[in-house]
């Protein structure tokens, strides 16, 4: 059965106020970071403090929001905001880029760790455990949001965006389940097993991020103003890649970061 899209991307509209999916989005996942975070350092599956998570969290949390929007920036969008340079600054217009977050989380866990002299692994571990939760709402977000939308589809759970007479993979939602539930729950069992001190988990993260994202990539519709970058290939697959050898590189835990 086809789904017609009319889902409202605003919340909660107060007076002049409108508070968006998309933002309650990001307030719901780095709520859930900390707590989670602070849940797995009780039960011992994070060599941290609860305070070293409550320091590093504003961190984090701005990396990701400045990481993001850069990354869109640089990554899908530089010739209009090139000329558009103040529209950098409207963040709540969309426009996030997930490999620009991570780069911007990945440089800031290295300062970090640098300054308060705490271990690369386990600050990226607490990253890589707690954030695809994070993703799983996002991604719902940018459902309600109807963009980042699918490819074309003759399936029966085909989404008709309004405007449109061609349904669509509901794209978003295999984002949100692979890339978010399903990663998630890898890293949950990871955590919990005898092998978790010879394997990093923020490497696992990576390997299976960047293995989800580039095959979901074939059901999502390439940015219309970017297309594909080689033949049938996306900006979202080419960025995948070196998430992947990293992933790769860093798979067994040395000890030494």
């Amino acid at each position: 059965m086809i789904y017609e899209h009319n889902l409202n991307p605003v919340a909660v509209e107060f007076f002049s106020l409108q508070i968006y999916w998309y933002s309650l989005a990001y307030v719901v996942g780095f709520i859930f970071c900390i707590y989670y975070s602070k849940y797995l350092v009780k039960k011992k599956l994070l060599n941290l403090t609860t305070s070293t998570i409550d320091d590093v969290i504003t961190w984090l949390i701005i990396a990701v929001l400045i990481g993001g929007r850069l990354g869109y920036v640089v990554f899908y969008n530089w010739d209009f905001y090139l000329e558009n340079p103040l529209e950098i600054f409207k963040i709540w217009q969309g426009g996030m880029s997930f490999h620009g977050a991570l780069l911007g989380v990945i440089l800031t866990i290295i300062f970090y760790s640098k300054v308060k002299r705490i271990k690369f692994n386990e600050l990226a571990n607490l990253v890589a455990y707690s954030s695809p939760i994070g993703i799983f709402l996002g991604r719902l977000a940018n459902f309600v949001n109807a963009e980042l939308v699918g490819r074309p589809t003759d399936g029966t759970w085909g989404i008709l965006y309004k405007s449109e007479l061609l349904a669509r993979h509901p794209s978003q939602i295999y984002e949100a389940i692979l890339e978010g539930l399903v990663i998630f729950i890898i890293l949950n069992i990871f955590v919990r097993s005898n092998i978790r001190n010879k394997f990093n988990g923020y490497a696992l993260f990576l390997i299976f991020y960047s293995f989800f994202r580039f095959n979901l990539e074939f059901f999502r519709e390439p940015d219309s103003h970017i297309g594909f970058i080689i033949n049938n290939i996306s900006m979202g697959q080419v960025l995948t890649v070196p998430m992947l050898i990293i992933g790769l590189i860093f798979l067994r835990n040395e000890k030494k970061l």
